[in-house]
C-alpha cells in the first residue's frame, strides 16, 4: 500500500486531495500547521501531523513521524492580491517563504529517502497564473513562477534516480486561497489611485466564467502522482486547461 504526504490539508485543495487518495486505498499523511481531527474521517490509513513548511525543524519532525512515503504533494500556499506598489516587502517575503522556499525545503528534506530507494514522486501545486498573467497578483505569480521553473529543472536532475517530478496548475477558484488564505487583506493593498482599475477585475473574480473545483485539483494531483510518462504539466480546472492549450 502506497503512502502520500500532503502539505496544507486544513482546507481546500489539500483537504480534498487527502480525501481523494484515501478513497483510492492509499495511506494518507495529512499535514497542516494545526491539525484538526474532525476534518477527515477516522481511519487507520489517515495520519494527521503538524507541519509548518517555513520551519525546517517542523519538516524534519513530520517526515520522521510519517516514516517512508511514496509521494510528496507540495500544496501549502498563501496568496497576496493587490497593487504591487502598495504591497509591503514583508508580506512578499512571507509569500515566498511559504510558496517558494517552503516547497524547496520540503523537497530537499525528502530527496534522500527517494534517492536511496530509487523511486518516489514529487508533485508541486502552482497556479494557472504561471500560464497567463493575472493583474493584481504580481508577487504571488512570482512566487509560483519560481516553482514552475525549478520543477522543470529538478525533473531532469532527479530522473537519474527514477524520481518523478510533476506540476499541477489549478485554475481560478473563489473558495480557495485567494479569498481565505492571504498574507494581508485585499482591501489594504488597493490604494485610491488603483481603485478604478481594480473594480472591474474584482467584479470578474466574483463572477468567473469558469471555476476550478477542489475535486478537479485532487484528480489532477492523483493523475500526476500515478503518471509514468515524461509529462510534466497537469492543468486542473477548465480555465487552466484552456490556458495550457493556448500556450
Amino acid at each position: 500500500m502506497k503512502t502520500v504526504l500532503i502539505t496544507g490539508c486544513s482546507s481546500g485543495y489539500g483537504l480534498e486531495t487527502a480525501r481523494h487518495f484515501h478513497a483510492r486505498g492509499w495511506n494518507v499523511v495529512a499535514t497542516m500547521r494545526t491539525p484538526r481531527a474532525e476534518i477527515l474521517p477516522p481511519s487507520e490509513r489517515i495520519h494527521m501531523l503538524p507541519l509548518d513548511v517555513t520551519d525546517p525543524e517542523s519538516i524534519a519532525t513530520a517526515l520522521r513521524m510519517a516514516g517512508p512515503i511514496d509521494v510528496l504533494v507540495n500544496n501549502a500556499g498563501i496568496g497576496v492580491v493587490g497593487a504591487f506598489e502598495a504591497t509591503p516587502m514583508s508580506h512578499i517575503r512571507k509569500v515566498f517563504e511559504t510558496n517558494t522556499f517552503g516547497v524547496l525545503t520540503m523537497i530537499q528534506a525528502v530527496i534522500p529517502q527517494f534517492r536511496s530507494r530509487g523511486s518516489g514522486v514529487i508533485v508541486n501545486v502552482t497556479s494557472s497564473v504561471t500560464l497567463a498573467p493575472m493583474p493584481l497578483a504580481a508577487a504571488y505569480t512570482a512566487s509560483k513562477q519560481a516553482i514552475q521553473g525549478f520543477t522543470g529543472s529538478l525533473a531532469h536532475e532527479l530522473s537519474a534516480f527514477d524520481i518523478r517530478v510533476k506540476l499541477v496548475e489549478p485554475g481560478y477558484a473563489p473558495s480557495t486561497r485567494f479569498s481565505h488564505n492571504t498574507a494581508v487583506p485585499v482591501e489594504d493593498l488597493i490604494p485610491e489611485a488603483y481603485q478604478a482599475f481594480a473594480a472591474p477585475i474584482f467584479a470578474g473574480f466574483a463572477r468567473p466564467s469558469m471555476v476550478t473545483k477542489e475535486t478537479d485539483v485532487a484528480e489532477a494531483v492523483w493523475q500526476a502522482a500515478n503518471d509514468m510518462s515524461g509529462q510534466l504539466h497537469f492543468p486542473a480546472g477548465p480555465d487552466a486547461v484552456a490556458l495550457a492549450r493556448s500556450a
